[in-house]
């Protein structure tokens, strides 16, 4: 598979829009083109030296958080960032891979509609969420997340999965209204307000908001088709598999109340 190499020649001054790299934008572009191509101010020659040949992979050599939108509208084929990476990382991808050896910025695959995501970092606040404007936050696809995630994750989340290996920060789950957030360490104070729909995953929660019924120990067969689903979407990197009874709680009974927590530590 031919690879087209991006290697950053210094991190920028100010932020830097790179949705404009991804495979299907560069298709049939020769390297002159693409050195050629805007990044607002600047063109993609001033900050990247551009070489190979694109068949679908994409690898942007180096990182800075300055380096927004990476990935952002993907639809085929896979980036590779060896570093961090700014805010809006994945935002709107329809399907592909990206994959970031570093940390993310805020709002990481926010309006996803497919594809997968694997941050071997951290990531930043309301990933998967909704940003200003949007009407929803993440509406498909999976994004797996090595280290931590910042506050508020899974904002207005309508579809999809977010896991963490780390822990889920502040008000995980605000105002979802469906899809999965699951952790293998646990979430943040206060998960979960105004959930609508939706189920949040993890062995423990800091501070559980009292608007959260205790539903007592339930063995959810769905959790074992979800933990086979996951393993055949991600492989080697998938969360072990889930208990078969965990402790559920209902909520948020301040909204509609049908959204859950599963506890299964």
């Amino acid at each position: 598979m031919s690879t087209l190499n991006f290697k950053l020649r210094q991190a920028p001054a100010t932020a830097v829009d790179l949705s404009a790299l991804i495979p299907s934008k560069l298709a049939g572009l020769s390297t002159g083109d693409i050195e050629g191509l805007p990044l607002g101010a600047l063109k993609v020659g001033d900050l990247f030296s551009v070489s190979g040949t694109l068949s679908d992979a994409v690898v942007i050599s180096g990182g800075s958080p300055l380096l927004d939108y990476v990935g952002a509208g993907l639809d085929g084929g896979s980036i590779t960032v060896e570093g961090p990476v700014g805010a809006y990382a994945g935002r709107g991808m329809r399907s592909g891979r990206l994959e970031i050896r570093g940390d993310a910025g805020a709002y990481l695959a926010s309006n996803a509609r497919g594809g997968i995501v694997h941050v071997t970092g951290s990531a930043g606040s309301f990933a998967g969420g909704a940003r200003p404007g949007d009407k929803f936050g993440m509406l498909g696809g999976t994004v797996l997340v090595e280290g931590d995630i910042g506050e508020r994750a899974g904002e207005r989340m309508r579809r999809g999965m977010i896991i963490a290996r780390g822990k889920f920060g502040a008000a995980a789950g605000s105002r979802m209204v469906g899809g999965t957030l699951w952790t293998e360490t646990g979430f943040g104070p206060r998960p979960g307000p105004l959930l609508r729909r939706g189920t949040l995953i993890g062995p423990k929660v800091d501070d559980m908001l009292p608007t959260f019924a205790d539903c007592g120990r339930i063995d959810p067969v769905i959790l074992r088709i979800l933990s086979r689903s996951v393993a055949q979407t991600l492989g080697a990197l998938a969360p072990k598999a889930l208990p078969a009874l965990v402790q559920k709680f209902a909520g948020d009974q301040a909204t509609i109340g049908k959204g859950e927590i599963l506890l299964t530590g």
